[in-house]
């Protein structure tokens, strides 16, 4: 049976000892189902509402607000949904630090997970997912713990489109596609806030906007971010990424990497980012990890050795960038992770990037351009055109380099 309607839910319920006034609604159009649901509200659990819920087309009214008390992976095939409203993650730090789907990269974990293909998501500009996020960004206070869910990840997807969607207080990154092809993204909305951090602090990190790894053939276009960490990360495996039109209020900035923290291929090959407003740290920076095994003392490597991955990054392609108002407008660096001992040993071969028509007044008084790469894979095939930005002082960009091939970079006094 598909979409069970309300009177089976409500007669689960009873035989459960729970009252529930929610439900699902069902009609058929030609043999389709047409499921509107129905919240319990009073902040009770709407994941058993829910799971009935993903065949056929799907509304989430704007005026329904659904509460996710716990983890949740529909397995879904050609489904239409109208997420209207709002699906909020309960407050139950305990039950989500310990009940979570765990990710293995970074040792990361996630609530809300969709699995399946021919997928279509419409928020029609109400619609989204608040992660109730700022009730963790106090519990933890700028000290990120273990067990943070992501709140919303497309995982084994293919065929996918996502429009006019939202993410509110994300309690780790907000949208991630982790194993996709074939993935539109338009006019996504993100939104990391701490009520209650001091001035000059970031108690949002770990709070990335969109996110790619094992993808292939993926589009976003109009992101509007705000957080504490990266606007995009592009992560391992990641190929065919177009980006356009977007937006970082706060945060890092547009991420390549992290690239080679395991010992893998980490490559990423074909990527366009365009008509970018970058206001945080930096404007785009490409961040790879040393190539030897180098113990960590983070809950993010799970205290362990990391390091030594290999790969390509290659046909890189950043073209309008404006960096008003951030520290840096390009960056590349092949040391991350590193103790001090391994400078220069990454595998990962950086070549053919392409930085065009950079502008806008940095927030500070330095205006290096930083490419630091490795002796094994020195970078080759870096270049800088157009590159119009100054910093607080009006002084023009600058040039630094370590670990790149002869001429491999050029367009901003070759190095």
């Amino acid at each position: 049976m598909l979409c069970y309607g309300p009177t089976l839910i409500a007669a689960l319920a009873t035989l459960l000892g729970r009252t529930r006034a929610g439900g699902v609604s069902v009609h058929y159009v030609n043999d389709r189902p047409h499921c509107t649901v129905t919240g319990n509200g009073n902040n009770t659990n709407d994941v058993p509402i829910l799971q009935q819920a993903f065949h056929g087309d799907i509304i989430f009214p704007e005026d329904q607000n659904f509460w996710i008390a716990e983890k949740f992976n529909p397995l879904v095939d050609d489904v239409r949904i109208r997420w209207n409203g709002k699906w909020t993650f309960s407050d139950d730090i305990a039950y989500w630090r310990n009940n979570s789907y765990h990710v293995s990269f970074q040792n990361h974990w996630a609530g809300f997970v969709l699995t399946g293909k021919d997928i279509t998501i419409d928020g029609g500009g109400t619609g989204g997912v608040d992660g109730n996020g700022d009730e963790w960004y106090t519990a933890e206070a700028g000290s990120t713990q273990a067990g943070r869910p992501m709140p919303f990840v497309l995982w084994n997807v293919s065929d996918v489109i996502v429009r006019d969607f939202s993410i509110w207080q994300p309690q780790l990154w907000a949208f991630n596609i982790m194993n996709g092809t074939n993935i539109l993204v338009e006019n996504l909305y993100v939104n990391a806030t701490a009520t209650k951090a001091p001035s000059g602090s970031n108690w949002v990190q770990n709070t990335d906007g969109f996110d790619t790894m094992d993808a292939r053939n993926v589009t976003l276009r109009n992101l509007d971010y705000t957080g504490g960490d990266d606007c995009i990360a592009i992560k391992p495996r990641s190929y065919d990424i177009n980006v356009s039109n977007v937006t970082c209020h706060s945060g890092n900035g547009i991420a390549i990497g992290s690239l080679g923290q395991y010992q893998e291929d980490s490559s990423v090959e074909n990527v366009t980012l365009t008509d970018l407003r970058a206001r945080p740290r930096w404007g785009v920076y490409i961040k790879c990890w040393m190539g030897a095994l180098v113990y960590q003392d983070d809950y993010e490597s799970e205290y362990q050795a990391r390091g030594g991955g290999w790969g390509l990054v290659r046909n890189v392609t950043v073209q309008n960038l404006d960096v008003t108002g951030a520290s840096r407008a390009f960056s590349i660096t092949e040391d991350n992770g590193d103790d001090g001992n391994h400078e220069g040993t990454s595998k990962l071969a950086i070549s053919d990037i392409i930085v065009r028509n950079v502008t806008g007044v940095l927030s500070g008084a330095s205006n290096a351009i930083s490419i630091s790469c490795s002796t094994v894979q020195p970078c080759d095939g870096i270049v800088l055109e157009d590159i119009d930005q100054v910093d607080s002082s009006g002084g023009a960009a600058t040039l630094s380099c370590a670990y790149v091939a002869d001429g491999g970079v050029t367009g901003l006094g070759d190095c």
